[in-house]
């Protein structure tokens, strides 16, 4: 569970002290629409969760903020709030972020979750994020051994002990554009991470699914499609489903995903406000730290669109 409380001390004030006035503007006003915004979701996830049969894992619903293209103080006010789990789609973007000095020192609890595609070339640096908490992206075999030889290097499970948890994506709608494995590949990639990757601890299973389902025609059949994926892995497994947790839903449809068992939901917009920027390059292909006033040019950007 989220606490709400959280609401600040000594070292937030010297964090506000260090900020550009336009920041500071930012702060004053911004800040508290965070704040409201993330409680808001709060209630509606532990809503939908008295909603839920009593037929499904009793677990809490874990509440990703993804804080994609948002600069790091909404990152800090959210975590003043209470949020711990963050998440990010590009592997450069949460790299500079997670490595923000002010991030460090304001979010000593931070979880930081990416939940973006993963490129082999790009497991190293990954690897190197501060407070890297889970890679709910593993869609091969292969993606599965790189990363866990990776971890190895970097922080060796003899030394610090602990292993990276990691989700495996399965692409349930079938759509090109969207990355994962084909369902028939689920159970043999899970079995391969739980026997042959010691770095590794499986948590679970994610999915995206098709944007814009219509809820009238009935339950999302993505969802549906990635339970019966769980129940797949835990015959195989013959472990219960509370052990095996399901990453699905978004800021349009994350209430009805843990109606149906979602344990672990991704929300952006709906915490941190519409992203407003133009069509620019993947933050993949920037190889330098997004300045203040890079950020001013996209804001400005933003409103002669509007």
């Amino acid at each position: 569970a989220v606490s709400r409380g959280d609401r600040g001390s000594g070292a937030e004030v010297s964090h506000t002290r260090s900020l550009s006035p336009r920041r500071a503007m930012w702060r004053g006003g911004m800040s508290e629409e965070v704040g409201k915004a993330l409680c808001a979701v709060l209630d509606r996830v532990q809503q939908a969760a008295a909603r839920r049969p009593q037929s499904l894992p009793n677990l809490h619903p874990r509440l990703v903020a993804v804080s994609k293209t948002k600069p790091p103080e909404m990152v800090i006010e959210a975590y003043r709030y209470g949020q711990r789990n963050f998440g990010e789609n590009y592997v450069q973007e949460l790299l500079e972020k997670a490595s923000n000095p002010q991030v460090l020192s304001s979010c000593p609890e931070i979880k930081w979750h990416f939940i973006g595609h993963l490129q082999k070339k790009n497991v190293n640096k990954l690897m190197a994020v501060p407070n890297l908490f889970m890679v709910e992206t593993v869609d091969s075999v292969n993606l599965a051994d790189k990363v866990n030889a990776a971890w190895q290097k970097v922080r060796p499970t003899s030394t610090s002990g602990q292993k990276l948890k990691v989700m495996v994506q399965i692409n349930t709608s079938g759509e090109d554009s969207k990355h994962g494995l084909p369902p028939g590949d689920t159970v043999t990639t899970v079995q391969h991470i739980m026997a042959s990757c010691p770095a590794l601890e499986f948590m679970g299973l994610m999915t995206i699914g098709r944007y814009g389902y219509d809820l009238s025609q009935g339950p999302n059949p993505d969802f549906q499609m990635l339970l019966s994926q769980r129940r797949e892995v835990c015959t195989s497994l013959q472990v219960g489903p509370e052990t095996v947790e399901l990453s699905m839903g978004m800021s349009n449809d994350f209430e009805h995903a843990i109606e149906v068992g979602s344990t672990n939901v991704r929300v952006g917009s709906t915490i941190f406000g519409d992203r407003g920027y133009p069509n620019t390059p993947s933050p993949e292909r920037k190889t330098k730290v997004v300045t203040e006033e890079a950020v001013g040019k996209l804001e400005r950007l933003t409103v002669k669109e509007q």
